[in-house]
């Protein structure tokens, strides 16, 4: 991912984001008056509406500008990972005030970038990075993936239930590390033996689309662990995680899913094969940073932005379809763990925790 410096190829790096395509027109939700403050976003390569991270950090910069209508935002989609750097060097010849990087993909692209231009303000989601103008927000989402194991293991008919990432990098097994935890978590309270297939904490293997796009490879993947056994599956792969909720809904409810970072009753079209989403308050993190960076206020990059139970950084969402369907007995218990865990008498740990 790493090639030449970036000011030994400055008339390159010009070019190439020419080549890559400047955000089409109407990706600029603003005009250009000279005192408007730029907020410019690179998406990683899911692009803008995978109905996951990339789209919740475009509502958080659109939001923003909801609020003060002096903040102009645009966003270029990355289409490989080659392009990171280029469309990063892009928004820094355009001399945008604010470049937001999405993903935890994006952490060394910005890193170097963000070196060689020491005075340009950087965000990054799901990542941190030692750069201190790089501004990070990141999201300990195993303390809702595990509120959403729980679940899993209380809703499941079969006592077997699956998740799948779709790379093995810490912002995704994060998400399945407190899933499993959460599951064990039911087995202890409920002297019962649910499984979990698609990932094992111990040993921190499992099974990956190695893609966030495709939504054939989700469904690949998910129709492996329903052969195994698995009545509710957690994708965590972005837009290639719709192959999952998609066969789910057409399978009648043979098995359902929990999706992720955004409420899939809201971003996708299947909520009916959708109990709970593990919510990543991606939009309310940047709309602050924005808001504050364009309001003149020092970012502090240590600690940054950490998404919690407690602060509401991370969340389920509500039941929708299911809401009738989830026994009261276990609504009342996923509260009683959201308390526990914000209130820290329940503790919740993963290897890929933010640091």
């Amino acid at each position: 991912m790493r090639i030449a410096s970036v000011v030994a190829t400055g008339g390159l790096v010009l070019g190439a984001a020419v080549a890559c395509g400047e955000a089409p027109e109407e990706n600029n939700s603003a005009g250009s008056g000279e005192t408007k403050y730029t907020a410019c976003m690179v998406t990683d390569v899911g692009g803008i509406d995978d109905k996951s991270f990339n789209a919740s950090a475009w509502k958080g910069l659109e939001d923003a500008k909801a609020e003060n209508d002096n903040i102009e935002v645009k966003y270029t989609a990355s289409k490989a990972e080659a392009d990171y750097e280029v469309n990063l060097t892009g928004y820094v010849n355009q001399k945008c005030d604010f470049i937001l990087a999405v993903g935890g993909l994006m952490g060394d692209a910005t890193s170097k970038i963000a070196k060689a231009n020491p005075n340009q303000q950087f965000g990054i989601v799901d990542a941190k990075v030692p750069e201190t103008n790089v501004y990070p927000m990141q999201f300990d989402t195993a303390q809702a993936g595990f509120l959403a194991g729980y679940l899993a293991a209380g809703m499941s008919q079969s006592g077997t239930v699956g998740t799948y990432g779709g790379l093995k990098i810490p912002p995704v097994t994060i998400f399945m590390d407190g899933y499993a935890d959460g599951v064990a978590h039911y087995n202890t309270a409920k002297s019962k033996s649910v499984k979990v297939v698609g990932w094992n904490k111990e040993t921190q293997n499992g099974s990956f689309t190695n893609d966030f796009v495709k939504q054939d490879e989700g469904k690949k993947v998910s129709d492996a662990l329903v052969a195994q056994g698995a009545d509710i599956i957690m994708p965590v792969a972005g837009g290639a995680g719709l192959g999952t909720t998609g066969a789910a809904q057409a399978s009648g409810g043979k098995y359902n899913t929990i999706w992720v970072d955004v409420d899939g009753c809201e971003s996708t079209p299947n909520c009916p094969a959708i109990i709970t989403t593990v919510v990543k308050n991606i939009p309310g993190a940047v709309k602050e940073a924005v808001l504050k960076a364009a309001g003149g206020e020092q970012l502090e990059v240590n600690p940054g932005y950490l998404g919690t139970l407690a602060n509401e950084g991370v969340s389920i969402a509500p039941y929708h379809d299911f809401d009738s369907k989830v026994p009261a007995e276990l609504k009342s218990e996923v509260d009683k763990l959201k308390a526990d865990i914000s209130a820290g008498t329940v503790k919740v740990t993963s290897a890929a925790q933010p640091k």
